[in-house]
Protein backbone atom coordinates (compact mmCIF):
# COMPACT_ATOMS: atom_id res chain seq x y z
CA UNK A 1 0.00 0.00 0.00
CA UNK A 2 1.37 3.29 -0.73
CA UNK A 3 1.79 5.79 1.87
CA UNK A 4 -0.44 8.09 2.95
CA UNK A 5 -3.33 5.71 1.40
CA UNK A 6 -5.80 4.24 3.47
CA UNK A 7 -7.80 0.75 3.08
CA UNK A 8 -11.80 1.67 2.63
CA UNK A 9 -14.49 -1.24 3.65
CA UNK A 10 -17.44 0.31 1.63
CA UNK A 11 -19.58 -2.70 2.32
CA UNK A 12 -22.18 -1.81 5.16
CA UNK A 13 -24.30 -5.15 4.96
CA UNK A 14 -24.73 -7.77 2.67
CA UNK A 15 -27.80 -10.09 2.18
CA UNK A 16 -27.61 -13.38 -0.39
CA UNK A 17 -30.55 -14.53 -1.37
CA UNK A 18 -30.37 -18.52 -2.88
CA UNK A 19 -32.94 -19.40 -5.46
CA UNK A 20 -32.14 -22.26 -7.63
CA UNK A 21 -29.42 -21.11 -9.93
CA UNK A 22 -29.68 -18.01 -9.19
CA UNK A 23 -28.41 -15.88 -6.51
CA UNK A 24 -29.31 -12.39 -5.18
CA UNK A 25 -27.06 -10.17 -3.29
CA UNK A 26 -28.41 -6.95 -2.03
CA UNK A 27 -25.83 -4.99 -0.67
CA UNK A 28 -25.53 -1.66 0.97
CA UNK A 29 -22.35 0.39 0.71
CA UNK A 30 -21.43 3.78 1.28
CA UNK A 31 -20.01 6.70 -0.86
CA UNK A 32 -16.48 8.31 0.05
CA UNK A 33 -18.71 11.06 1.75
CA UNK A 34 -20.86 8.22 3.85
CA UNK A 35 -23.81 8.37 1.41
CA UNK A 36 -25.47 4.72 1.29
CA UNK A 37 -26.65 3.01 -1.94
CA UNK A 38 -27.33 -0.37 -3.17
CA UNK A 39 -26.59 -2.75 -5.35
CA UNK A 40 -29.05 -5.40 -6.51
CA UNK A 41 -26.99 -8.15 -7.75
CA UNK A 42 -28.34 -11.31 -10.18
CA UNK A 43 -25.92 -14.25 -10.05
CA UNK A 44 -26.91 -16.75 -12.17
CA UNK A 45 -24.65 -20.15 -12.84
CA UNK A 46 -23.91 -20.25 -16.96
CA UNK A 47 -22.92 -24.05 -16.84
CA UNK A 48 -23.44 -27.22 -14.80
CA UNK A 49 -20.47 -27.44 -12.94
CA UNK A 50 -21.33 -23.86 -11.38
CA UNK A 51 -17.36 -22.60 -12.24
CA UNK A 52 -18.80 -19.95 -14.53
CA UNK A 53 -21.48 -17.22 -13.89
CA UNK A 54 -23.55 -14.54 -15.59
CA UNK A 55 -24.34 -10.93 -13.37
CA UNK A 56 -26.26 -8.42 -13.58
CA UNK A 57 -26.12 -5.04 -11.41
CA UNK A 58 -28.56 -2.50 -10.37
CA UNK A 59 -27.30 0.31 -8.69
CA UNK A 60 -29.91 2.26 -6.41
CA UNK A 61 -28.76 5.90 -4.86
CA UNK A 62 -30.15 7.74 -1.86
CA UNK A 63 -32.75 10.05 -4.06
CA UNK A 64 -34.16 6.93 -5.63
CA UNK A 65 -35.16 4.84 -2.82
CA UNK A 66 -38.37 6.01 -1.88
CA UNK A 67 -39.89 5.54 -5.51
CA UNK A 68 -37.85 2.29 -6.10
CA UNK A 69 -39.10 0.56 -2.80
CA UNK A 70 -42.83 1.96 -3.57
CA UNK A 71 -42.84 0.51 -7.44
CA UNK A 72 -41.90 -2.60 -6.08
CA UNK A 73 -44.17 -2.46 -3.32
CA UNK A 74 -47.05 -2.07 -6.29
CA UNK A 75 -46.00 -4.42 -8.22
CA UNK A 76 -45.52 -7.32 -5.81
CA UNK A 77 -48.76 -6.64 -4.58
CA UNK A 78 -50.20 -7.07 -8.16
CA UNK A 79 -48.37 -10.22 -8.25
CA UNK A 80 -50.28 -11.31 -5.26
CA UNK A 81 -53.41 -10.11 -6.73
CA UNK A 82 -52.79 -11.92 -10.25
CA UNK A 83 -52.05 -14.88 -8.09
CA UNK A 84 -55.35 -14.73 -5.84
CA UNK A 85 -57.41 -14.53 -8.98
CA UNK A 86 -55.71 -17.48 -10.92
CA UNK A 87 -55.96 -19.75 -7.64
CA UNK A 88 -59.81 -18.97 -7.96
CA UNK A 89 -59.85 -19.05 -11.89
CA UNK A 90 -57.67 -22.59 -11.30
CA UNK A 91 -60.16 -24.17 -8.82
CA UNK A 92 -63.52 -22.86 -10.49
CA UNK A 93 -62.26 -24.61 -13.67
CA UNK A 94 -61.10 -27.75 -11.82
CA UNK A 95 -64.87 -27.75 -10.45
CA UNK A 96 -66.07 -27.26 -13.71
CA UNK A 97 -63.83 -30.67 -14.90
CA UNK A 98 -65.23 -32.61 -12.55
CA UNK A 99 -69.31 -32.23 -13.79
CA UNK A 100 -70.19 -34.65 -16.43
CA UNK A 101 -72.81 -32.75 -18.49
CA UNK A 102 -74.58 -35.77 -20.10
CA UNK A 103 -75.95 -36.54 -16.28
CA UNK A 104 -77.51 -33.42 -16.57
Amino acid sequence: MREGMETRNDEVFSKAIRAGKRTYFFDIKSTRGNDLYLTITESKRKTPEGNQYEKHKIFLYKEDFDKFSEGLKEVLEKITELRESQEYALETSDDLADINFEDL
